[in-house]
């Protein structure tokens, strides 16, 4: 049996922002950047490194819309599991809805969770969209215009900005901080 090690909860610097607003390119340049190991986490990990089987959802073989909610409470949960070992986790997630924020804050309880807007100009995320091709036409308008209105962020951010540059804001407002955190202040609101 293993003797019980005590560890210090992990931090997460969670990043909310619309499809192809610039997350990715934003946690990178974080965790190139900042000094100490941050994870780098996402759905489109779990999706790109065959978590998923894709092939028959796609096929429709099986239903998605039926797996999709198990799929997102399960990955909210793991992000709790991954902090409570220790790890500092960089998250990018879409915050589809209110009810879905207020799950994940309530998941995340007690949890140090710095909350980042990343911010991006319609026209730029509609034309990012089609570049890319990966993702169904409709999905960054469909996000620009629901995902921030229910959000208290902690630092925001314009997606469109050079990442490193957006990273150091990040980092400089991260270190910074004051409390109540944005998770805090959200947290409070759905049990008032």
């Amino acid at each position: 049996m293993r003797d019980a090690v005590q560890t210090v909860p992990g931090r997460i610097i969670l990043l909310n922002g619309a499809s192809s607003s610039g997350k990715s390119s934003l946690a990178r340049a974080i965790q190139a950047r900042i000094d100490t190991p941050f994870w780098h986490i996402s759905i489109d990990h779990l999706r790109d490194s065959g978590v998923l089987p894709m092939a028959r959802i796609r096929s429709k073989e099986f239903d998605w819309h039926a797996m999709r909610e198990a799929f997102f409470i399960g990955f909210e949960r793991s992000l709790l599991a991954y902090v409570e070992a220790g790890n500092d986790l960089i998250v990018e997630y879409i915050m589809e809805s209110q009810p879905w924020l207020h799950r994940l804050v309530g998941t995340l309880a007690g949890q140090d969770v710095f909350f980042v807007g990343v911010h991006c100009d319609l026209s730029e995320l509609e034309r990012r969209e089609l570049v890319r091709g990966d993702r169904p036409v409709g999905d960054a308008r469909r996000d620009y215009f629901r995902i921030h209105s229910y959000c208290i962020y902690d630092c925001e951010v314009d997606g469109a900005n050079d990442p490193a540059a957006s990273a150091d804001a990040v980092m400089a407002a991260w270190k910074d901080r004051e409390t109540p955190s944005a998770f805090d202040r959200l947290r409070e609101q759905s049990v008032g």
